[in-house]
C-alpha cells in the first residue's frame, strides 16, 4: 500500500483543483443582460425574440452573391433567423410562416404586416434579378392583407404609408429594368389615388419616361403638370422641374423655348448648370452679345463654398489639427471641391465659346473675359485663360503672338513660369532657334526641375548638337520624374539608337509600344531597330504590324519590298513595291526596281513603262532615258529605239553611251547618219578624257596638299557625294561594250540606291516634336522625332 502510494501526488491544502472554470474572456462578453430581447427569447417556448414592433427600412445595395449566400444558410440552419421575421423551413422561403399553419386571428393581421416589410427590405438588398419580382409579391401580399382587414372590419386601421411605399417600390422597379409601359402603369395608378397627398410629384418620374422614350411632348406636359401641384415655397423643386423642361426644349432644338425656361432659373434661383446651359443655348442662337450677359451672370453665381483657410490650424492645438485632418477629406469637403471644378470648367468652356479661335475679334473679347474673370470670385482663372489665348495662338501658327503672351508670365508664380518657358522653349525649337530654346529650357527646369516637359526639351536641344550621351541623360531624369513620360522614352531610344546601344534602344521601344499598343511609329522604330540587327525576319514582323495599323503607308510597303528582297523572296517583294508604286507612283527607288525587276524577267514592254515615269519625275536624268530606249531595243522596236536614243542626243549631246547606240543601231539599220554619229562620239570621248585628265591633275595636287598638312580632302569629297546616277551612268558605258546591255545590271548596286533604314527625312513615320496642348495640362509636353534630326 505504501509503495503504492509514493507516485500518487496529493494536493496541497491551498491548491483549488476547480480555479478557472469561472473565468471568460472579455472578447466573448456580451451584455446580454440587459438584452430584454435575448431574455424574453430565454424565457419563451419557441426560443426566439419577440416580434419587432418597429420596423425600420434600411436601404443595402450588395451583390446577388452575399444574398444567395444567406439564403442558403438559413435553408441550411432550421435554427438559423433573421432580424426582419424571415422564417425558413427548410429550403423553402416561406417569409410570412405559413408553413406554420393558420395564425391567430388577432396576430394575422401583424405578422402580415410584418411580412410585407420584411419584403420590402429584401427589395432594398436584393440584386436587380430578383427585385422586381420581390416587388410583385410585395404588392399582392398587401393587396391581401388590405382585403383581409376590410373583411375583419378594421378598414380604419389600413396603413396607407405602407400601401404608397409597395406601390412606389413596385413603379421604381419597373422604371429600373426598363419597363417603360407597366411603370408608367404603376405610377399612374398611385396619382389616381386621392388618398395620398402630394403623389402629383411623381409625375416628374414619369416625364422622366417619357424623356427616355423620347416622347419629348409627353415629356414637357408631365413636368408642367408636376411644377402645377408644387408651390412657390418649394423653389429649389421647382428650379429642378425647370431646368427639366429646358432640356427637352434642348432636345428638341427648340432653343428659344428653352431659354426661357433658363432666363427664369437664372432670375429666381440661379445656379452653375443653368447658367452654363443658357450660355450654350445663345451660342446655338447666335447671339454672341447675350452670351456675355449670361456669362456675367455664371461668374457671380454664389457657389456657397466657405473659404479654405478653414483648413489652416489656427494654432499649434494638437486636436485642432486632427479635426482639420479628418475634415479635410471627408465628404462634403469632396463635393465642394467637386462643385468648384464644375464651375471653373464650365466658366473656362464658356469663355473659349464667346472667343472663337477663328474670329477677326478673338484677342479684344478674349481681353474682355479675362478682365470679367479677373474682377469675380474666380480670380485663378485668369492666367488659365491668358495661357489658353497663348495656346490658341500656338494653334493658329501665330508665334509671335503665343511668345509675346508667354513672357508675360516669367513673373508669375513658379508653376506658371515653368509651363510657358517650357512651350517658348517649344516655339524656338520648332522655328530652329535652338540657342533660344535651350534658354527656355534652362529657365523652365530652374522654375521646376521636376517638369518632365521641360527636361524633355533640353534634352532635344541636346540631341539636334549631336550629343547623344548628355541627350540620354536628360530623357532619363524626365522618365524618373514621370515614368509615363512617352515623349522622353521615345527620345531615349532614338538616342541609344544614334549611340549604336541597339539593345537598350530596343528596350525603350518595346516598353513604349506596351503602352502605345497602336502607335505605327513606335512600331516602325521597333523594325528598324531590328534590320540593323540584322534580324529581317523581326522587321517584317513589326513592319505587318505596321501595315495592319496604317494599311496605306507606301513608304513601309516599299521597306518590306526591301525586306523580301534582301531576304530573296521576290514575289512577295513584287507584291509589296506594286502595292507601293500603286499608292505613291513618284518614289523613284520603287520604280527603279521595278523597272530592273521585269528587265530581268524579259517583261521590257513593262519596265518601259516604269522608266517612262521616271523620266517624268526626273527629265533631267538622262539614265531613265538610255534605260527606257535600250527596253524599246530589246523588246525589237528598233525604230522606237532609235527615236529615243535621238531625242536623248538633241538633250544630252555630249552623252557617250547615247552616241554609242545611236552608231550601233545606225549600223545595223545601214542609216546614212552612221559617220556622223561616230565623228560626234569622238569628239565626246576626247572631251571626256580631257575632263577625265582634269579630274586626275586636281587629285594629285589635292594629294600633295594633303602631305603638307592643308588637311584637303576634295577627291573624297567627290567621290562620296558621287550620286547614283553617275554610279548607274558608269555601268551603262560598261553595257555599250556589250550587246546585253542590263546583264551586267547586279542587285547590289540597287541597293545601293536606298536611303539609310531610317528612311528619307520627308518618308519616316512622324513622331516628330510635337506639342500636346491640353486644356486641363499645365504645359505642352514637346517630343523630339527623327524627322527633325540631321542625318
Amino acid at each position: 500500500m505504501q509503495k503504492s502510494m509514493e507516485n500518487v501526488h496529493q494536493a496541497a491544502e491551498e491548491d483549488d483543483l476547480y480555479s478557472g472554470y469561472n473565468d471568460f474572456n472579455p472578447a466573448f462578453y456580451s451584455e446580454f443582460e440587459n438584452d430584454v430581447g435575448f431574455q424574453q427569447a430565454v424565457r419563451t417556448t419557441y426560443g426566439r425574440r419577440p416580434p419587432v414592433r418597429n420596423v425600420c427600412i434600411v436601404f443595402v445595395f450588395v451583390t446577388r452573391e452575399p444574398l444567395l449566400d444567406l439564403l442558403k444558410l438559413a435553408s441550411v440552419s432550421k435554427d438559423f433567423l433573421l432580424p426582419w421575421e424571415f422564417v425558413f423551413s427548410g429550403s423553402a422561403f416561406d417569409p410570412l410562416g405559413r408553413s406554420r399553419g393558420p395564425a391567430p386571428p388577432l396576430e394575422d393581421t401583424y405578422v402580415f404586416s410584418s411580412g410585407v416589410f420584411s419584403l420590402l427590405l429584401l427589395i432594398c438588398i436584393a440584386c436587380d434579378l430578383i427585385a422586381l419580382d420581390k416587388a410583385k409579391e410585395a404588392h399582392r401580399e398587401e393587396r391581401a392583407l388590405v382585403k383581409q382587414r376590410e373583411q375583419s372590419g378594421s378598414a380604419d386601421h389600413i396603413n396607407l404609408d405602407l400601401t404608397y411605399s409597395v406601390q412606389l417600390n413596385l413603379a421604381n422597379q419597373y422604371e429600373k429594368n426598363e419597363m417603360h409601359p407597366e411603370a408608367l402603369s404603376s405610377y399612374k395608378a398611385i396619382v389616381k389615388n386621392k388618398m395620398f397627398s402630394n403623389a402629383g410629384r411623381l409625375k416628374v418620374n414619369m416625364g422622366n419616361i417619357y424623356y427616355k422614350q423620347k416622347n419629348y411632348h409627353k415629356a414637357i406636359k408631365f413636368y408642367r403638370m408636376a411644377l402645377d401641384q408644387i408651390s412657390n415655397a418649394h423653389k429649389d423643386m421647382r428650379s429642378k422641374i425647370k431646368h427639366s423642361i429646358a432640356v427637352v426644349f434642348i432636345a428638341m432644338g427648340q432653343y428659344s423655348d428653352a431659354i426661357t425656361s433658363l432666363e427664369d432659373i437664372m432670375s429666381e434661383t440661379p445656379n452653375i448648370t443653368a447658367g452654363f446651359n443658357l450660355i450654350l443655348c445663345y451660342h446655338a442662337a447666335g447671339d454672341r452679345e447675350k452670351m456675355k450677359k449670361a456669362f456675367q451672370k455664371l461668374i457671380s453665381v454664389p457657389l456657397g463654398i466657405s473659404d479654405e483657410d478653414k483648413y489652416i490650424p489656427p494654432n499649434d492645438d494638437t486636436s485642432s489639427k486632427m479635426v482639420i485632418e479628418a475634415i479635410k477629406n471627408d465628404k462634403l469637403s469632396q463635393m465642394e471641391r467637386d462643385l468648384k471644378a464644375r464651375a471653373e470648367k464650365y466658366i473656362t468652356t464658356a469663355a473659349k465659346l464667346i472667343c472663337p479661335a477663328m474670329d477677326a475679334s478673338f484677342a479684344s473679347e478674349f481681353d474682355w473675359c479675362v478682365d470679367m474673370v479677373k474682377n469675380s470670385q474666380y480670380v485663378q482663372l485668369a492666367n488659365d485663360l491668358e495661357f489658353h489665348k497663348a495656346m490658341t495662338c500656338l494653334r493658329q501658327k501665330d508665334h509671335n503672338q503665343a511668345k509675346e503672351i508667354l513672357k508675360t508670365f516669367e513673373k508669375k508664380d513658379s508653376k506658371m513660369k515653368s509651363a510657358a518657358a517650357t512651350n517658348l522653349s517649344f516655339i524656338y525649337f520648332q522655328e530652329k532657334d535652338f540657342d533660344q530654346a535651350d534658354k527656355y529650357a534652362d529657365l523652365a527646369m530652374s522654375a521646376d526641375h521636376y517638369n518632365p516637359a521641360a527636361l524633355t526639351n533640353k534634352g532635344n536641344t541636346v540631341f539636334v548638337k549631336q550629343d547623344y550621351e548628355k541627350a540620354a541623360e536628360f530623357y532619363k531624369e524626365a522618365l524618373r520624374n514621370d515614368s509615363l513620360c512617352t515623349e522622353s522614352l521615345h527620345n531615349l531610344g532614338l538616342a541609344y539608337k544614334r549611340l549604336n546601344h541597339l539593345e537598350e534602344a530596343l528596350d525603350c521601344f518595346l516598353k513604349l509600344h506596351a503602352i502605345l499598343k497602336n502607335s505605327d511609329q513606335v512600331m516602325y522604330q521597333l523594325a528598324d531597330i531590328y534590320e540593323l540587327m540584322g534580324d529581317r525576319q523581326q522587321a517584317i514582323k513589326w513592319l505587318m504590324q505596321v501595315i495592319c495599323v496604317t494599311p496605306t503607308d507606301p513608304h513601309v510597303l516599299a521597306k518590306l519590298g526591301k525586306l523580301h528582297n534582301d531576304e530573296g523572296d521576290k514575289s512577295q517583294a513584287l507584291h509589296y513595291y506594286s502595292e507601293s508604286f500603286r499608292l505613291f507612283p513618284c518614289k523613284i527607288d520603287v520604280i527603279e526596281w521595278l523597272g530592273v525587276h521585269y528587265i530581268e524577267s524579259q517583261f521590257f514592254e513593262k519596265a518601259t513603262q516604269y522608266f517612262e515615269r521616271a523620266t517624268l519625275i526626273q527629265p533631267t536624268q538622262v539614265k531613265w532615258q538610255l534605260m527606257e530606249a535600250s527596253c524599246y531595243r530589246k523588246s525589237g522596236n528598233y525604230q522606237k529605239a532609235l527615236e529615243t536614243y535621238k531625242e536623248i542626243h538633241r538633250k544630252f549631246p555630249e552623252n557617250v553611251d547615247c552616241l554609242c547606240f545611236l552608231v550601233r543601231l545606225s549600223t545595223d539599220m545601214g542609216l546614212k547618219e552612221v559617220q556622223e554619229y561616230a565623228t560626234k562620239l569622238k569628239k565626246a570621248e576626247k572631251m571626256k578624257e580631257i575632263r577625265e585628265q582634269k579630274v586626275k591633275s586636281g587629285q594629285g595636287s589635292t594629294a600633295g596638299g594633303r602631305r603638307e598638312g592643308s588637311g584637303g580632302s576634295a577627291d573624297s569629297n567627290h567621290s562620296s557625294g558621287s550620286s547614283r546616277g553617275e554610279r548607274l551612268s558608269a555601268k551603262m558605258r560598261s553595257l555599250t561594250v556589250s550587246n546585253e546591255p542590263y546583264e551586267a545590271d547586279s542587285q547590289k548596286e540597287l541597293d545601293a540606291s536606298y536611303m539609310d533604314p531610317l528612311g528619307p527625312q520627308i518618308e519616316r513615320p512622324k513622331t516628330g516634336a510635337k506639342k500636346r496642348v491640353d486644356d486641363d495640362d499645365d504645359f505642352g509636353d514637346e517630343e523630339l522625332g527623327d524627322d527633325l534630326l540631321p542625318e
